[in-house]
C-alpha cells in the first residue's frame, strides 16, 4: 500500500447568519485567516475549521466539533473577559463552568 502523508482535515461548520457566527469565533479566541465566497478559516493554534455560509436545518442540529485544549480554566476565563454569554445571550449562547465531568 502507498504511503500517502495525510496533511490536514477541517471541518465544514454551518451557519445560518454567517456574519454573526464570524465575530463570535473572533471574539472566542480564533484568528479569522481568510474569508471569501462564503467560507471564512479560522485558526487557534494548530486547529482550525472552515465556516461556511450554509445552513441546513438537520445538518446543523446534529454537528458537533471537540475541542481539546491545555488548559480549560485559562479557555474558560478568557471567554468570562470577552462576556461572550452576555454578548451572545439573544443567540442561545450558554457556558457552564469547567470541572471533571464523566
Amino acid at each position: 500500500m502507498p504511503n500517502f502523508l495525510t496533511v490536514e482535515i477541517k471541518a465544514f461548520v454551518p451557519a445560518r447568519d454567517f456574519e454573526l457566527s464570524r465575530r463570535f469565533y473572533a471574539d472566542a479566541g480564533f484568528e479569522e485567516k481568510s474569508n471569501s465566497d462564503g467560507v471564512a478559516y479560522f485558526a487557534a493554534g494548530e486547529c482550525s475549521f472552515l465556516l461556511q455560509r450554509f445552513y441546513q436545518q438537520a445538518h446543523a442540529e446534529n454537528f458537533m466539533m471537540h475541542l481539546l485544549v491545555e488548559d480549560a480554566d485559562a479557555w474558560h476565563a478568557r471567554l468570562v473577559e470577552q462576556d461572550i454569554v452576555g454578548r451572545y445571550r439573544a443567540h442561545h449562547v450558554r457556558m457552564t463552568t469547567p470541572g471533571d465531568r464523566p
